[in-house]
């Protein structure tokens, strides 16, 4: 079935600077509301604490939840609704972690059940230490930083053919971020350096079709990141697998249409560049839309459905397919023409 005719031609290079200047106004959005929240939310995954979840009979009031919860000592915690409102079900959290021994539930039932005057069922308790939180932090950012760096090699080596000057590099930067790390450098900062780094050796590398991904791919992330500070939600570990995966899934659209770019400089080498790229995007782009679309009917169907456990997982990979298949057309592809553009002008 073919839903996008192959004879279409929407001039979507020529809109690059449109779509630049959108791209810059959401990083820039994204990172105001970062530095107004201080950063990401947090959840206890990352900053350490104790997460609790309770289900009553009947609604009850957070004035008599935080009344029994304060008989045990727990006076600094926060609760709030959980799920739809008739499943009666609440999230307890706190900053110190707790023993979640089988007599501190116990404790936490019985004070409950007394302040709210009904019964009370515990469905979860998490407990996460500072320290294991801050190491898992690391981790995730490293996670994230390693996905990047093994792009750039496998584009570099598989569009450029320059696997030895990606791999080189790739692996000079993992080495001077664990010599840093072991030094005593903060992760997040250290982090920032390194991508900065990478992206100046690229320009003088001219790994251009590296340069074209790993920017996109920043922008899907950073733009991920800045919505879920917008609407105040936590970053878990589940976040940092959707975030992996929204790279994934970016960099395959990337791919496709990069492919396709490749394709078309030697079935039309005579023509600009900017007529190849434009040609390749539309010749991909029914592929594009149907891929996002079949992607998106499932995410949003575990949104809806999914229940509140799978709720901000589901969201980050709605706000990253819709990110990552915009940036694969209006980031990636057009940089490759830009990059070109200023190589001749010098």
């Amino acid at each position: 079935m073919q839903f996008i005719k192959s004879d279409i031609n929407l001039d979507f290079i020529g809109k690059r600077k449109f779509g630049f200047s959108f791209s810059i106004a959401l990083i820039a959005i994204s990172i105001a509301f970062l530095i107004y929240h201080g950063g990401p939310r947090l959840g206890i995954d990352f900053s350490g604490g104790t997460l609790i979840q309770i289900k009553f009979t009947n609604p009850a009031s957070i004035d008599d939840i935080t009344s029994g919860l304060n008989t045990i000592g727990l006076s600094a915690s926060s609760v709030q609704e959980f799920g739809e409102e008739a499943a009666n079900e609440y999230l307890i959290r706190t900053d110190n972690p707790l023993v979640t021994s089988e007599g501190f539930s116990s404790d936490l039932k019985q004070a409950l059940e007394s302040s709210v005057g009904m019964e009370v069922e515990i469905r979860r308790l998490e407990m996460v230490g500072p320290q294991v939180g801050e190491d898992l932090r690391e981790k995730a950012l490293l996670a994230m930083f390693y996905a990047l760096l093994g792009i750039t090699f496998y584009i570099s080596g598989r569009f450029e053919f320059k696997w030895l000057i990606s791999g080189g590099m790739a692996i000079a930067l993992i080495l001077a971020v664990i010599l840093f790390k072991e030094i005593g450098f903060s992760i997040p900062l250290l982090i920032v350096a390194a991508l900065i780094v990478s992206l100046v050796l690229f320009w003088f590398l001219d790994l251009r079709y590296a340069m074209g991904a790993i920017v996109a791919l920043i922008h899907d992330v950073t733009i991920t990141v800045g919505v879920f500070s917008v609407f105040e939600k936590e970053f878990t570990l589940p976040i940092i697998a959707a975030l992996l995966t929204i790279i994934g899934y970016s960099l395959n659209d990337t791919i496709i249409i990069f492919d396709r770019i490749r394709e078309n400089l030697k079935a039309h080498h005579k023509k600009p560049l900017d007529f190849i790229i434009n040609r390749s995007i539309n010749q991909t782009l029914g592929r594009t839309i149907l891929t996002s679309v079949t992607t998106l009917f499932v995410i949003v169907t575990l949104f809806i459905l999914g229940g509140g456990i799978i709720h901000d997982f589901a969201f980050a990979l709605i706000v990253g397919v819709i990110i990552g298949t915009y940036s694969s057309i209006y980031v990636a592809s057009p940089i490759l023409l830009t990059w070109e553009e200023r190589r001749k002008r010098k």
